[in-house]
């Protein structure tokens, strides 16, 4: 193994071909630098320099190794600097996970801006649910979630809220309540159901449920979808309705009209939280320069 110190040393000598002007460069003295290459020149098994009493001049295979000598420290340096800004989360990779997070312009804002502050860092994104989120942080597989409230516990993960909204229905045009402003959970007792399913979402799917069950009546779900988008097609394919978070509620269609839950504004089992989760066991400095600026966005945002 050779010492980076000997590189540096060997290279002094080669780009000054004197060794009392290399040794004073290094600030050390004449003596201990000749033996130092000479060292080298053993590591290596030739002779580096070809020395007279008036001249040093590289041999072929000291001119062959001065390339190498460089490019090896050159490489060594790169390598820590490179480091160093993976440890400070300026470079890097960050596997996201979410669910459908096209309504919500903040985050997406939020999102764009870190890239455009981070070059150094790529990103691969995975839709995902919720469940298969918590999956994928736990394991490691992921370094930060967007997802609903999970239903079970996670002491592995970290959660913050960073958006909170409503609950709305979505119907199939020309449904019989569609002229309604606002529609009572108890007028839909007679419905068929279209939600996602359980094992996909446990909070989203067990809120859903409780709302209903808080108006008398459990929904009668006759078809399931992994996706909103598809249960939104869902409901324009006649098959049945669906509570849905009101973000959605800002696609203009002409086959689904949506309209607000009329509830207790207070009612917390009708609001939807957007959540944000980690496993704080796994180290990142780049994801948790990346979960400041998603809080300070939406914190600003809001």
């Amino acid at each position: 193994m050779i010492e980076t110190r000997l590189l540096q040393q060997f290279i002094a000598v080669a780009e000054e071909l004197h060794f009392n002007r290399a040794a004073e460069r290094l600030h050390m003295a004449q003596p201990p630098l000749s033996q130092a290459i000479r060292r080298l020149e053993r590591a290596i098994g030739a002779p580096l320099f070809e020395r007279t009493n008036r001249s040093v001049a590289l041999t072929p295979a000291g001119t062959a190794f001065l390339e190498t000598a460089r490019s090896t420290l050159q490489s060594l340096d790169e390598g820590v600097a490179q480091a160093r800004r993976v440890a400070q989360g300026a470079e890097g990779h960050l596997t996201l996970t979410f669910i459908n997070i096209a309504p919500y312009v903040p985050l997406l804002r939020a999102l764009r801006s870190f890239r455009h502050a981070s070059p150094g860092v790529t990103f691969s994104m995975v839709e995902a649910t919720t469940q298969e989120q918590i999956e994928a942080l736990e394991r490691g597989t992921a370094d930060l979630g967007f997802m609903r409230a999970p239903g079970t516990t996670t002491p592995k993960l970290r959660m913050a809220t960073l958006l909170r909204e409503r609950i709305c229905v979505a119907l199939p045009a020309g449904h019989r309540l569609e002229a309604n402003v606002t529609i009572a959970l108890a007028a839909l007792k007679d419905e068929a159901f279209v939600a996602s399913p359980r094992a996909l979402g446990k909070g989203f799917h067990d809120q859903l449920i409780g709302l209903c069950l808080s108006a008398g009546f459990v929904p009668d779900i006759v078809q399931h979808g992994r996706q909103m988008q598809t249960l939104i097609a869902l409901v324009a394919g006649g098959f049945g309705i669906a509570l849905l978070p009101a973000s959605l509620a800002t696609e203009v269609r002409e086959d689904v009209v949506f309209r607000p839950l009329d509830v207790d504004a207070t009612e917390e089992q009708s609001k939807l939280d957007l959540l944000m989760a980690w496993n704080e066991n796994h180290v990142s400095p780049i994801r948790d320069r990346l979960i400041h600026a998603v809080r300070h966005a939406l914190l600003t945002a809001v």
